[in-house]
């Protein structure tokens, strides 16, 4: 699995269901970049000035909501994920 350093989040993109209006299937350019997805693994947290480590509030197996254009797609082993900052985690879904 991907090891993420610092305040790096690898997250599982939650795909929403696919919805039609009428009949009309949209392009899959057209829908909305998802905004949901779980943690699978996070970083040590953040290194401050003085060079210790504040831990992240985000931990694996959370259900976040993020950014809409927030962090880097990768591909690992046959799955994608997302690879974003901390701060970019608006908040955490319960």
């Amino acid at each position: 699995m991907l090891k993420p350093l610092g305040d790096r989040v690898i997250i599982e993109v939650t795909e929403a269901a696919e919805e039609t209006v009428g009949g009309i299937v949209l392009a899959s350019n057209a829908k909305d970049k998802p905004v949901t997805g779980k943690v699978v693994a996070a970083g040590t947290g953040y290194v401050l000035n003085d060079g210790t480590i504040r831990d992240l509030t985000v931990k694996v197996g959370d259900d976040v909501l993020f950014d809409k254009y927030a962090g880097q797609e990768v591909s690992f082993e046959g799955q994608d994920y997302l690879s974003l900052h901390e701060k970019d985690i608006v908040a955490i879904v319960e």
